[in-house]
């Protein structure tokens, strides 16, 4: 009696699902590597142990990430506070209540939206070039180049974009922030009936220190992990042009599907020690 034969479709199943558990395991550990790797670099800087950062490279990257991003970013903000803003009226006006849209916006642009908008066009803009960037320095041989010459890539290539993707991201989201309640209050004062005075008051009156600190927590873990995992996708290319092009893909999307899911986490956590 010949023995059962396996489902092929079974059989590919659980082949894809090992070579995806596989590949996050990996993805999580090397991220979380290059972030250790970077945090002791800072360590020895700040203790006197080993060189000083360079500052220099770190604000160069900024320049590069961050400051060229403003303009996208504004842009989508404020379509976002627009469009919170005419999306909310309608049921709050039957209602009465279109003077609500002030304490509403306020809380989602700057609880959920500004971080998370702010990460998303950071992770096009930037993400996929740093992922891009390195991944041609592994395809040139750049990286080995540096270490033959004792040069640690960590220190010369990923603590500048971790660091800049980090500050910027922060930055960035306060000027979402920012951006899309000015747009809110003004679609809202000049179409809905609402008293400037009163969007103001409204706004003020609704926000308190932990909408604007849980905002900023976020906004910084997202720009760590999207510096970590860019440059993480970048040092492990191979295969040439084809292989920097997976890359750029793979860094766009890992790091707004770990930008969704770790807003869901702080969400999480932010209602247990009561930060709502």
């Amino acid at each position: 009696m010949e023995p059962a034969r396996p489902n092929p479709m079974l059989v590919r199943g659980i082949d894809r699902l090992g070579r995806s558990t596989r590949d996050l395991l990996m993805l999580i550990g090397g991220t979380a590597t290059l972030a250790a790797s970077v945090g002791r670099w800072y360590w020895r800087s700040a203790t006197g142990t080993g060189l000083r950062v360079g500052w220099p490279a770190v604000v160069a990257q900024m320049v590069r990430v961050g400051v060229r991003s403003i303009g996208i970013v504004l842009i989508v903000s404020a379509c976002i506070g627009l469009i919170l803003a005419i999306s909310m009226y309608p049921p709050l006006a039957e209602l009465g209540q279109q003077n609500k849209i002030a304490n509403i916006v306020g809380v989602a642009v700057l609880r959920e939206m500004g971080p998370i908008i702010s990460a998303v066009v950071l992770t096009g803009f930037a993400g996929a070039s740093i992922a891009a960037e390195i991944g041609t320095m592994v395809v040139g041989e750049e990286i080995e180049a540096l270490e033959a010459h004792a040069l640690d890539p960590i220190r010369f290539l990923v603590l500048p974009r971790l660091t800049a993707t980090a500050i910027s991201l922060l930055l960035l989201t306060v000027l979402a922030d920012i951006t899309a309640v000015i747009c809110s209050g003004f679609v809202t004062v000049m179409f809905f009936d609402v008293s400037a005075a009163l969007y103001i008051d409204n706004t003020l009156a609704q926000l308190n220190l932990s909408d604007f600190l849980t905002g900023l927590i976020k906004a910084t873990t997202f720009g760590l992990m999207l510096g970590a995992i860019a440059c993480f996708n970048g040092l492990r290319v191979s295969g040439g042009a084809a292989g920097v092009g997976k890359a750029t893909t793979d860094t766009v999307v890992q790091t707004i599907v770990a930008v969704i899911i770790s807003d869901l986490l702080y969400d999480a956590i932010f209602l247990q020690i009561g930060w709502t």
